[in-house]
């Protein structure tokens, strides 16, 4: 049989008390146990912060049994540029390594806390003596050929363990080392007290290094969905998290924590799929999660009435005039709610019964009304601030229950065809027809609709591929094409029968005299 040339080598560089002898043990019982040949050895190095204890470990990527009479020669000591996994408890400790050339590109993957303990040198400066950490970082993702670097000990301090367990976990879930899961915890368990503490460590730097999210418990979960931009940090990769922070911030400006939870609960199960299938850059949550963000947040008479009585509009109004401090300024509003605008604040069945009314009486369209309403007056600011508190209302509204309904449509949507990546974002795009408000936003739900019924969940095309450029297609045109036809024309493309163009009232005027 075809055997490793080499061993693979692992460099522990810790302080005291943090537990790397532990580590050393944890890493040498769970290869043992896993049948490989492997040795480890120590250097200690002065007390605390002035220097570092290493440890040095080599397995063998064979299993004993494999090898017969054979033995693979190991040494005791790391050597510049033979160094597989270097293991740092702190970044000043990476650095160390990194100076040391102990880190290679072409080689090495460097896994390291990104916190810092200061050492004597840092603290005894007249002014800040502080080593650039970010200077450092850079150094470490330019050098190693793979760099993992995040904040173990907050990890380990949520976890209520040493930094040593977390650090074991990082280095299972990075799958550098032929070690699997079940054996470390296995190694762990066997070292017996603190073992449970250990392995919560464990698990939350598997998590981070895999890319999974980290297992809460269920006070800790109920904490999360009160922190929407905690629970995005902690739960989603971050590749996502500048969309997922704008769109959480969104959410609670738009309604409240509850609604912003509710917007990642939705958006979880598509983060779960793109985690699973190993996705490069989390292009679909990144799309879903940005119009997801804007359609929950969509334009109502309440959000109106909030945006325009809030303290940063008219600071913006005022720069954007030039108005001098203590230099009067009058805003004046014109708005012009209809008859739909209203009914939209209503129960369902009452909305509708208003609606029934007064299409049936052709009134529709007759009861709107232009108001002009001056913000910067007591009374102005005042009716306009009645509407924006009623936002806690807006649960119970007609057009909040509309949109939820067909939100989670297009998420089922996405869902359902989540196997075919393709279609699943072209879907997630179709988000973009959803915008503005009065007939515009109805003529963008409208080709919406129409792309839902025919493309996405009609039978028109079986092909998944066909069907992902269809969709984009028929999307395009309808984002081109305000009236429609360009979206009937790309659907007739496809076999599907194009629907007449909407009637358009006449209007007659009497000639002036």
């Amino acid at each position: 049989m075809n055997l490793p040339e080499r061993p693979l080598t692992v460099l522990i560089a810790a302080l005291g008390g943090e537990g790397g002898g532990v580590l050393a043990d944890w890493i040498l019982s769970a290869a043992a146990t896993e049948g490989y040949p492997v040795q480890s050895t120590s250097i200690p190095g002065v007390a605390q912060r002035t220097g570092a204890t290493t440890y040095y470990l080599e397995i063998y990527p064979a299993r004993a049994a494999d090898l017969g009479e054979r033995h693979p020669v190991m040494t005791l000591a790391p050597a510049p540029g033979y160094v597989d996994v270097v293991l740092a408890s702190e970044l000043l400790e990476a650095a160390r390594a990194l100076q040391n050339g102990f880190v290679t590109p072409d080689r090495t993957t460097l896994i390291a806390s990104t916190h810092r303990i200061y050492t004597t040198l840092e603290k005894m400066a007249m002014g800040d003596g502080r080593l650039d950490s970010e200077r450092i970082v850079k150094a470490a993702q330019a050098l190693a050929r793979r760099a993992q670097l995040f904040d173990m000990q907050r990890l380990a301090r949520e976890a209520g363990t040493v930094i040593s367990a977390v650090m074991f976990g990082a280095l299972a879930g990075s799958g550098t080392l032929p070690l699997p899961r079940a054996a470390c915890e296995a190694a762990i368990r066997a070292f017996g007290r603190g073992a449970d503490a250990s392995l919560r460590g464990f698990a939350a730097g598997y998590a981070h290094a895999a890319g999974e999210p980290a297992a809460l418990a269920p006070a800790e979960a109920t904490r999360l969905r009160a922190r929407p931009l905690e629970r995005v940090r902690r739960t989603f990769p971050a590749e996502t998290h500048v969309i997922l922070e704008l769109g959480a911030a969104r959410c609670s400006s738009f309604q409240d924590t509850a609604y912003a939870a509710l917007y990642l609960d939705r958006l979880e199960p598509i983060a779960e799929f793109e985690r699973e299938r190993a996705a490069d850059g989390y292009r679909l949550t990144n799309e879903a999660g940005r119009f997801l963000a804007l359609w929950m947040c969509y334009e109502d008479v309440i959000r109106v009435a909030d945006l325009k009585t809030r303290a940063s509009r008219f600071e913006r109004v005022r720069a954007e005039v030039q108005a001098a401090p203590g230099e009067p300024l009058h805003i004046v509003e014109f708005l012009k709610p209809g008859l739909e605008e209203v009914a939209a604040l209503l129960p369902r069945g009452l909305s509708r019964a208003l609606l029934k009314w007064a299409r049936r009486r052709g009134l529709a369209q007759r009861l709107n009304v232009g108001m002009q309403v001056k913000t910067t007056s007591m009374s102005g600011f005042l009716m306009l601030r009645a509407l924006a508190w009623l936002r806690p209302w807006r649960r119970h509204s007609a057009r909040y229950a509309d949109e939820q309904a067909l939100i989670e449509r297009w998420l089922n949507a996405i869902r359902n065809a989540a196997h075919d990546p393709a279609l699943a974002l072209e879907i997630a795009l179709c988000g973009r027809l959803i915008k503005g408000y009065g007939d515009t936003h109805q003529r963008g739900k409208d080709n919406f609709l129409r792309i839902m019924d025919t493309l996405v969940e009609g039978g028109a095309l079986a092909d998944g591929v066909a069907r992902a450029a269809a969709v984009r297609s028929a999307r395009e045109a309808a984002l081109t094409d305000p009236e429609g036809r360009g979206l009937e024309g790309s659907l007739a493309a496809h076999g599907i029968e194009p629907l007449p163009p909407k009637a358009k009232p006449l209007k007659f005027f009497r000639k002036a005299a």
